[in-house]
């Protein structure tokens, strides 16, 4: 409960200092690029729920979050009926992660897409859905581009998909022709990798959205993948990443890290508790002289998703209050 209430308070504070320091979005979750040097972009809000607020799902879409992320970032509440009179953080704000910005840049682990348009200093970052926990529907990391666009498109389930959804008892047509029955929505984007069996599309679902729901393709909702769409050019560079942990140092050398729960691998996986295993930049942040190690431990083991700061003589401050 201690080590909860002390990353908490570094998350409050952190949103606190966002919120007066951060321009407003100049659209839904569209955010200026940071100063050079620096990762961190968005701000954090705050819903109050309200008698009959609706599910957590319903307030994820409201603010065109992922359901997880906002599970994660507001762990014990109720997914199904959160408590009227309840605060809930709203994870708006993020490391970028670190690779080169342009184009798409998906996260899996974060259950998010990233996409720099070209010619603007600005990113956009949506909510995904991705693949389920299964050998032919994970979604792969993979570094290519976009092949294809098509609106209204159709869907050619694969022989193992068709078998899965007869297991279940439900005979899939050879081919899915648009319209509200097609799980792809109104929009797909296909890459180019692997034979172009990959795409980002829309759906036809009310749920799913930052969740592993699909077949291995990238899913958003219907209004974004329609903007992405018509924004997003054949030839546009994607780079599908799995970073659970991110971290940066600030130009004014504040040390953030932003810990998401890791993709299971097994159904045995509990990504609440699965081993993190930090990779040689990431042990290197931590071992700093500037890094507090023992609370970037305790930040790992909760897995808020949010950014948290983790510097050294700030973490001592907090302390002796």
């Amino acid at each position: 409960m201690m080590k909860q209430m002390r990353i908490a308070r570094w998350i409050m504070l952190l949103a606190l200092a966002a919120t007066a320091a951060l321009s407003l979005p100049a659209q839904a979750n569209t955010w200026p690029l940071p100063a050079n040097g620096s990762r961190l972009v968005g701000e954090n809000r705050f819903h109050l729920v309200e008698n009959d607020g609706g599910s957590l799902e319903a307030i994820a879409k409201k603010y065109n979050v992922g359901f997880l992320a906002l599970l994660q970032a507001n762990p014990g509440v109720d997914p199904y009926v959160p408590r009227a009179g309840s605060v809930l953080t709203i994870p708006l704000q993020t490391l970028l992660p670190d690779v080169p910005r342009q184009g798409i840049v998906i996260n899996l682990s974060e259950l998010r897409l990233y996409w720099f348009q070209p010619g603007k200093s600005e990113v956009t970052i949506y909510p995904i859905g991705i693949g389920q926990l299964g050998g032919d529907t994970l979604t792969p990391t993979m570094v290519t581009r976009v092949s294809d666009k098509r609106a209204n498109p159709t869907w050619t389930p694969t022989a193992n998909i068709r078998a899965r959804y007869k297991a279940q008892g439900v005979d899939l047509p050879a081919v899915v022709p648009a319209g509200p029955n097609n799980p792809m929505g109104h929009h797909a984007i296909r890459l180019a990798a692997h034979g172009g069996v990959y795409l980002i599309h829309g759906t036809n679902a009310d749920f799913g959205i930052g969740m592993r729901v699909s077949s291995g393709c990238i899913r958003l909702r219907d209004s974004d993948i329609a903007t992405l769409f018509r924004q997003v050019t054949p030839g546009t560079p994607v780079n599908i990443i799995n970073a659970p942990v991110k971290a940066s140092v600030e130009p004014d050398g504040t040390r953030l890290v932003e810990v998401h729960q890791p993709l299971s691998k097994s159904i045995n996986d509990d990504p609440k508790t699965q081993p993190l295993v930090l990779n040689a930049s990431m042990e290197s942040f931590k071992s700093a002289a500037e890094t507090d190690a023992a609370l970037m431990e305790e930040v790992i083991a909760v897995r808020s998703g949010m950014p948290v700061d983790v510097t050294q003589h700030e973490a001592a401050a907090v302390q002796s209050m």
